[in-house]
């Protein structure tokens, strides 16, 4: 039997990295999956990548009024949700001194505001049991030169499963925040580092991770997996580091 059969997932930030990797595992144990994306064909590419029990939805979890088309959608098509992965986010360098207010905006408008309004505005459809997983980071206690910004927003996400826990109890929906190590992606690319910079922090960070490499997408999809199965019915609350021991030492 599969972790996550009968199951309705959405996974925001799906189109690539983690939130395509976790789709994949989503729909692999059973569930049904909605997916978003802020760009169309990157998102029709996904969804046909993924194959099958997977519906797109172009949005960006900034704007109130792509979430609430999205959860239009997904209240039509299947009624309710039990799964929420809160995936979508990004950042980019920016050492103190050289930080923009259009940075600042849209670091936290889309890794916090669309973060909360993501899930504030999928309640009416979680049943009771529900499971949702913010994707948080080891920036979360980590300092990381010129990631201020970013980091703070991860905090921030900590802090939003610490609390939700406690707003959700009654309906015993579980809220739990996985935190990725040093895991390349695409969305490294918009780090605003060329390739050969990017190569050589990537290579600076596996040598102080005690496994002695960088993580894989799909090693983080598993523990999402995790989170939202059964497998986890008593873990709530919790921030899981999937970092190689990065953060633990």
């Amino acid at each position: 039997m599969n972790k996550l059969d009968g199951k309705v997932a959405l996974v925001t930030g799906g189109t690539s990295g983690i939130g395509l990797a976790t789709a994949k595992r989503f729909v692999a144990e059973g569930a049904y999956v909605f997916i978003t994306g802020r760009r169309q064909p990157e998102l029709d590419a996904a969804v046909e990548e993924i194959g099958k029990n997977v519906t797109g939805v172009q949005s960006d979890v900034s704007k109130l009024a792509d979430l609430d088309r999205l959860f239009d959608t997904i209240k039509q098509k299947q009624g309710h949700l039990d799964v929420i992965f809160a995936n979508a986010g990004g950042g980019e360098l920016a050492p103190l001194g050289s930080i923009t207010e259009e940075h600042f905006d849209k670091t936290f408008n889309t890794n916090v505001k669309g973060l909360l309004f993501t899930v504030q505005k999928a309640l009416p459809l979680l049943p009771d049991g529900a499971s949702i997983i913010l994707n948080a980071s080891i920036t979360s206690i980590k300092g990381t030169p010129a990631f201020s910004v970013y980091s703070a927003t991860k905090a921030a996400v900590r802090s939003f499963a610490r609390n939700w826990t406690l707003d959700l109890k009654e309906h015993h929906i579980r809220v739990n925040a996985i935190s990725p190590g040093v895991v390349p992606t695409p969305g490294y690319d918009h780090l605003g580092l060329s390739d050969e910079q990017l190569k050589e922090f990537v290579d600076s960070q596996a040598v102080t991770i005690p496994l002695g490499r960088v993580g894989t997408p799909d090693e983080i999809a598993k523990a999402v997996v995790f989170l939202a199965s059964d497998d986890s019915s008593f873990v709530n609350g919790i921030e899981l580091f999937v970092d190689g021991g990065m953060a633990q030492i």
